[in-house]
């Protein structure tokens, strides 16, 4: 017995020393008077993608390619839009220091961002003109409490403070995801079963997974779930898994609440063909399929970024910013018209909402698997840096973000957004006369267009997002699904050992490895003003009609029926293949020279949709799914479709509750949220890492001009375009 305890002691003693060591190589917290961003590779703390580090700061003197870094630290704002600065950060995290409800208390921030003056006030406001008062939106947890706050930056006054009481909490920190990677050690039992299942503890890896919310009676608490990986012999931790192991764990507390101990029969997968690096591949697997490519621009690109944050780039002048929960904010979209030379309204606001990722296997290591990558872990503070060439081509502009940390010091998200021309060889417009009319006529226009581009890496997963801007007024979001699998162990080794009864809840990609089939859906925010803020969402069914005997060869046409939805019930859509329609977004008072009104239509794609019951607790909290297009009345407090606080909420505060209202839409400032779809059934191509899988939709004039809005681009001549000479054959 007392050699048991003394082994237990030292287990303990090992774990505390760990935890020690790395709390000291991981948190070299700075001084706290500095006025200085944290370099974002130097304090790794605020640089996990879950518990994933970056990479060394690049050398630039051998990495000439590498964009030099922007210095922020004597950043000032000019535009009321643009996000809070270096100097700004400093300045609230000093307010916040003496405010009575923080004052003395352990507290967290877990959202600092600018609260964005009225629309109104941005609207009326112009270059030139002083900008309105700067205040931040903070959310903050002292004691237990989470509570939302307004700090006028100029007069240090500090509003709000109400504690809210719907259920859920605030986004992960930063400091939240690593600190609950590494808790599990400080608890011999824990230590004592990795130990027992053979695994080296310097090999392990782990992931802090959010709990979901299912009904149990510890929702008191903010629970998070650590599931642990092999690191052995593999960067590729993720193929893995140490099946059925999970720790409960309190976030506030970092106090294990149960572990759950199963699977040990399941054998953790073998490290082989398992790391994607090019540098571990043989020689036989590294392919030379292609010459290298790239598009060259002499006269350099043809977009301007101004005072950091305004694109002006061929017909289109946009403000864009990073965001630590949505990623990246388009705003104030405006586009040229070709005839009256004016800059017209398209869109006041746009950005990526909240990303809903239920995994489909419903044992009691997977069921509460169905991440709100935005309101759970924040979009953007997942965002890693671009890598120039790769992620993004020559010539692209590298915009970096600004974010805080728990304890408020800023720090610096380097290369976070990167924006550049496209040019794949597309065709913007066309047409060859047939030479029947004797009419010697080709006319082709090249389709460039701008992107505006960011990758998070949700821990496995890596979501590549692009906003598209084309001349013709376009605009295409686009998003990328690539990186890992999340996986599951199993003792299967080929499927021949499988009983055609049994459910895998998935496919086997590797012996012992099962990819388990799971959804993404990824819900945008629109705020469209086209030409002006009162709009109005139609319908525009096409209905088939029989044609009358006797009145045509013809048995039946389509017709186009339009129907102006009234209320948010109206505009309700779930996309039907045998249903179509479109879907305009129109100023009913602007009007086209013939009499039509102005708009602006969604083209669905990516229309994969949610078929989950809608009592199942995911998709309580996940109703924002249940449709693919919704239409609200704009109001600056419904901007998150999962809620405010998403992180373990019941579903009581989102877009589908919302929208239960049923307010009146007609002719008023309105905004449209889509969701963009995917079904995932893993396949063996999936495995070590996936082929990027992309679909998209596109936001896309519909009588917004009076005639095609490129006639007057010019074609290509060989006179414009650089010399350059391929190499010679080999």
């Amino acid at each position: 017995m007392e050699g048991r305890r003394l082994l237990r002691l030292l287990f303990l003693l090992f774990a505390t020393v760990l935890l020690l060591l790395f709390t000291l190589l991981n948190f070299p917290y700075p001084p706290s008077n500095t006025a200085e961003p944290l370099d974002c590779t130097t304090y790794s703390p605020w640089c996990t993608s879950k518990n994933r580090f970056q990479s060394k700061k690049p050398d630039l003197v051998k990495n000439p390619s590498y964009p030099t870094r922007h210095h922020h630290a004597a950043d000032v704002p000019h535009h009321p839009l643009d996000p809070l600065t270096i100097q700004e950060f400093n300045k609230v995290r000093s307010i916040l220091k003496s405010y009575a409800l923080l004052e003395n208390k352990p507290y967290a921030l877990h959202s600092v961002v600018l609260e964005e003056p009225e629309k109104s006030v941005v609207l009326k406001w112009q270059k030139g003109d002083p900008l309105p008062p700067r205040k931040a939106s903070v959310v903050a947890r002292a004691e237990g409490v989470s509570h939302v706050l307004t700090v006028d930056i100029d007069t240090s006054e500090v509003t709000g403070g109400h504690e809210m009481h719907l259920s859920g909490y605030p986004p992960m920190s930063m400091e939240d995801m690593t600190s609950a990677t590494v808790a599990p050690l400080a608890n011999a039992d824990f230590n004592r079963t990795i130990i027992e299942r053979g695994i080296d503890l310097v090999d392990l890896a782990c992931l802090p997974i959010s709990s979901g919310w299912f009904g149990k009676t510890d929702e008191k608490r903010r629970l998070i779930k650590v599931q642990c990986y092999s690191t052995k012999d593999t960067a590729n931790f993720y193929m893995r898994p140490i099946e059925g192991l999970t720790v409960l764990l309190d976030l506030d507390t970092k106090e294990v609440v149960e572990i759950t101990d199963e699977g040990r029969n399941i054998p953790i997968p073998k490290a082989a063909n398992t790391d994607y690096r090019y540098s571990s591949q043989s020689t036989h697997q590294k392919l030379k399929l292609l010459n290298p490519i790239s598009i060259e621009q002499p006269k350099g690109p043809s977009f301007t970024i101004e005072d950091e944050h305004i694109v002006k780039w061929a017909n289109w002048e946009f403000h864009l910013k990073p965001d630590p929960r949505a990623g990246v904010i388009i705003s104030r979209a405006m586009v040229r018209d070709p005839e009256t030379k004016e800059l017209r309204n398209v869109m006041y606001k746009g950005l990526t909402s909240e990303l809903f990722v239920p995994y489909m296997d419903p044992t009691d290591a997977w069921y509460f698997k169905t991440y709100m990558d935005a309101g759970e872990y924040g979009f953007g503070l997942q965002a890693m840096p671009l890598e120039p060439l790769n992620d993004c081509p020559r010539n692209a502009y590298y915009m970096d973000g600004v974010f805080p940390s728990a304890d408020g010091t800023p720090y610096v998200r380097s290369n976070m957004i990167c924006v550049y021309e496209s040019y794949a060889g597309d065709i913007g417009w066309r047409h060859s006369e047939c030479p029947i009319t004797g009419m010697e006529i080709r006319e082709v226009r090249p389709k460039v267009t701008l992107v505006v581009r960011m990758a998070a890496s949700v821990a496995n997963y890596d979501y590549i997002m692009d906003w598209v801007f084309q001349t013709d007024g376009v605009i295409r979001i686009k998003v990328g699904l690539s990186g890992i699998l999340m996986v599951k162990g199993t003792p299967y080794m080929n499927m021949d050992e499988v009983n055609q009864q049994e459910n895998l809840y998935g496919t086997l990609l590797s012996e012992n490895v099962i990819g388990v089939i799971h959804d993404h859906y990824i819900t945008f925010y629109l705020d469209l003003d086209v030409d002006g803020s009162n709009n109005s969402f139609v319908k525009v069914n096409l209905e088939r009609q029989r044609t009358k005997p006797g009145e045509s060869p013809r048995r039946s046409y389509l017709k186009a029926e339009r129907n102006v939805a009234k209320t948010e019930k109206d505009a309700q859509v779930k996309l039907g293949l045998y249903d179509p329609s479109e879907f305009h977004v129109i100023n009913p008072s602007k009007k086209t020279r013939v009499g039509n009104p102005v708009g602006y239509k969604v083209v669905p794609g990516g229309t994969a949709a949610s078929l989950l019951s809608h009592d199942d607790p995911p998709q309580k909290r996940g109703a924002f799914t249940n449709n693919q297009i919704w239409v609200t009345p704009y109001n600056e407090t419904e901007q998150w479709a999962g809620g405010l606080f998403v992180y373990q909420n019941q579903g009581e505060d989102n877009l589908a509750v919302w929208s239960e209202r049923d307010r009146p839409i007609e002719n008023k400032d309105i905004v449209l949220w889509y969701t963009l779809g995917f079904h995932h059934i893993p396949c063996q191509e999936d495995f070590p890492i996936m082929p990027t899988v992309s679909s998209s939709f596109d936001l896309k004039p519909v009588n917004f001009f009076e005639s095609n809005p490129i006639l007057g681009i010019p074609p290509n001549v060989e006179n414009d375009l650089p010399n350059c000479n391929a190499a010679a054959s080999v």
